[in-house]
């Protein structure tokens, strides 16, 4: 039998049908010589500190590096507790009977480094010996499905990309246990202080934009503004601009209204501009964003769902390119859109078969594990808003990518009008290509200030050398410099790509995502860890930093662990490491050798941060039922003692069997044992009653 591990129960359920599997087991597939079974995500984990003998916070301990890491299920925190994940022990008893009757397995988790992880760690911590092959396909269509079966991997092929995803995971575990547990102690354990390898320098570039912009002082400056018109045809030139007012009223003074400015030169320069690329997930994600206000989170689910209905291609790629191979079936795709899809990227889909196709998109050697986002040949069904939003921007980015160049003219006129320059600009499009498909308003860039609009026109006269021009209007125009706009999901993943280097130009970003912050995969799920740690909200589209995420970048701005560039070295390495070019042994001791460093400098800062800084509601009078010496801390969720640092662990959730405890009842519930009668408690029948919450030997009932 060849057992098939999927990474949910969805795909395995899929994968069943395509290869004529039917009998459907408790927790697999059976049929046809197969078991299709699965994950959910990741059952396995590596171990918590706990497991290698720290049950406690406590300097003394730091830093934690384990001799060699462990593998355990998956756990659940519950009640302040970790606990195993029940559902994640059946699934892998169930997992470890079938491999017990393989003659091999096939790997069909994600096609990518976190799904290789999933299987690989399910493998080692089952202690399976069972020789294994990869499924590794960029679509579910029933098609893809049976040409990957037909054609598997060799295991052996992804084992450099399997030693990326584990020196990934742990150096993410060593970084951020350790940073974590050195800067909460340090700060005198005043609440949770979460640090992470890529998670701090993400908060960091959050964090310096924003009070970059709230500490930008605006600027004065002028230009002056002259309006002329010739043959029907009004337009405007500017002069440059002018940092002091008199310096500008005293060249505005030599200019009269009436009187003539001179043309003393005409530029007139064809530019070819090229199609964007093909999206990949990160750029999916910025357009989303800008178009629809989608965080990126949200455009991974929808586009994942996509992937799952079958309609377009892996989501999680990191690649804007196809391959030739791809590109050779190019048209049968814009066939199938010009037969379904929406009635303006249908039309241009038919434009489209029989001509010479732009190829920018198409090179084999830039196409990485999976290429660029594109649609399927299968029929989508009526589908929510949101998926199709996502679906139609794939497509319409396909006929756009493909499409001719744009043609313009660019015009610079230059003026001189009595000693004063003036420039008039103007663009005339010759051939639209790609723009035909395009966006009639561009999409903003958030992260860019636009350079001054004042010269130019949307139309010039015909103008030639000496001719003079009268002047019609005249202004002198005051403006102001602008900070850098905060930080939104779109401009925030275009940072993250480039490591917060400004790159505009979309080919040199590519060449640059091997070491930007993160992958693709991972960036949707670090925006969302800095929203869950409450260091950051949303104000409509911009990420705003709260009071805690401020606090803790201010205390590592200046440490290495919130240094964009060395990050986005780590994930360069990573990369090599894909590559055979760097082995698993060398990163871990760089990583080791750091972690012990940045643990030592983030001890010596015992800082001393104010409740207000955490916003703890208060330090109560209840005494610590644990230790005896310590009291608690009244956090909005959670109540715990204030010798965490000493040793003591004692926390327990505020809200309690559905009902929030001020600080009388919590005081009566671990001094007393028992609170006064509540309204609401809900029993363990999930029936609401009137009741009290007793506590007796560190657990809490319904009395």
């Amino acid at each position: 039998m060849k057992v098939v591990i999927a990474e949910k129960p969805s795909v395995a359920r899929d994968l069943a049908r395509v290869m004529g599997a039917k009998e459907v087991k408790d927790g697999y597939i059976a049929g046809n010589g197969y078991a299709f079974t699965y994950a959910f995500g990741h059952l396995v984990q590596l171990c918590t500190p706990q497991a290698y003998g720290y049950p406690t916070w406590s300097v003394s301990n730091l830093p934690i590096i384990p001799s060699e890491f462990r593998l355990e299920a998956k756990k659940i925190k519950r009640d302040g507790k970790q606990i195993d994940d029940a559902g994640a022990l059946k699934q892998l008893h169930t997992i470890k009977s079938l491999l017990a009757q393989a003659e091999e397995i096939i790997v069909a988790t994600d096609a990518g480094r976190e799904g290789e992880l999933i299987f690989r760690n399910i493998y080692y911590y089952l202690g399976s010996k069972v020789p294994f092959r990869r499924l590794w396909i960029s679509s579910q269509t029933d098609k893809a499905i049976r040409e990957g079966f037909a054609n598997l991997k060799a295991g052996t092929e992804y084992d450099s990309l399997y030693m990326s995803a584990k020196s990934r995971s742990e150096s993410d575990w060593l970084i951020g246990i350790n940073a974590t547990q050195a800067l909460t102690l340090a700060a005198g354990n005043r609440g949770l202080l979460s640090l992470g390898r890529v998670q701090t320098p993400t908060l960091a570039m959050i964090c310096s934009r924003y009070l970059e912009n709230k500490d930008f002082k605006p600027q004065a400056f002028y230009k002056i503004q002259a309006g002329f018109e010739k043959d029907n045809i009004s337009f405007k030139a500017t002069s440059n601009k002018m940092d002091k007012k008199g310096e500008a009223e005293e060249s505005i003074a030599k200019i009269v209204v009436g009187s003539p400015a001179k043309v003393v030169k005409v530029e007139a320069k064809e530019t070819k501009e090229q199609p964007p690329l093909l999206f990949d997930l990160t750029s999916l994600q910025q357009d989303a964003n800008k178009k629809y206000g989608y965080s990126a989170d949200q455009t991974l689910n929808i586009a994942q769902t996509l992937y799952e209905k079958k309609v377009i291609t892996y989501p999680r790629t990191g690649s804007r390119y196809i391959g030739e191979d791809v590109f050779e079936k190019i048209e049968e795709l814009f066939q199938h859109l010009a037969d379904t899809a929406e009635e303006s990227i249908a039309v241009i889909s038919r434009n489209l078969i029989g001509t010479k196709l732009n190829k920018r998109s198409v090179d084999d050697k830039k196409v990485t594990d999976h290429h660029a986002l594109l649609v399927t040949e299968e029929k989508p069904d009526p589908m929510p808003k949101e998926q199709q939003h996502i679906y139609n921007m794939i497509a319409k980015r396909m006929v756009e990518s493909f499409s001719d160049v744009c043609l313009k003219d660019i015009t610079t006129v230059t003026l001189d009008a009595q000693g004063v320059e003036l420039i008039a600009k103007g663009t005339v499009i010759k051939q639209y290509g790609w723009r035909l498909s395009a966006d009639q308003v561009e999409l903003p860039d958030d992260d860019k200030n636009a350079d001054d609009q004042d010269n130019e026109n949307a139309q010039l006269p015909k103008l030639v050398a000496e001719e003079l021009l009268e002047i019609l209007t005249l202004e002198l125009a005051e403006r102001f410099t602008k900070a850098k706009p905060i930080h939104t999901e779109a401009s925030l993943l275009k940072a993250m790509e480039t490591s917060g280097r400004e790159i505009e130009d979309e080919e040199m970003r590519q060449a640059m995502k091997d070491c930007g912050l993160g992958t693709p995969a991972t960036r949707a799920a670090t925006i969302e860890t800095l929203f869950q740690r409450d260091y950051i909200k949303r104000d409509k589209k911009k990420l705003i930093p709260t009071e805690k995420g401020l606090t803790v970048y201010r205390l590592v701005k200046d440490r290495s662990i919130a240094k964009v560039t060395l990050t986005g070295k780590w994930e360069q390495k990573l990369e090599e490491m894909r590559a055979n070019a760097v082995s698993y042994d060398v990163f871990m001791k760089h990583i080791k050798e750091y972690t012990a460093k940045i643990t030592k400098e983030l001890l010596q800062l015992r800082v001393a941060i104010t409740q207000e800084e955490i916003k703890p509601q208060q330090k109560g009078k209840i005494k610590c039922p644990k230790c005896q010496s310590g009291h608690i801390m009244l956090y909005d969720k959670v109540a715990q003692c204030d010798h965490y640092a000493r040793g003591c662990d004692f926390k327990i959730w505020r809200t309690l069997n559905g009902v929030f405890l001020d600080e009388a009842e919590m005081k009566n519930l671990l001094e007393k044992g028992k609170t006064s009668l509540l309204k609401g408690v809900k029993n363990k029948q999930g029936q609401f009653v009137n009741a009290s919450l007793i506590f007796e030997d560190f657990k809490v009932g319904v009395g």
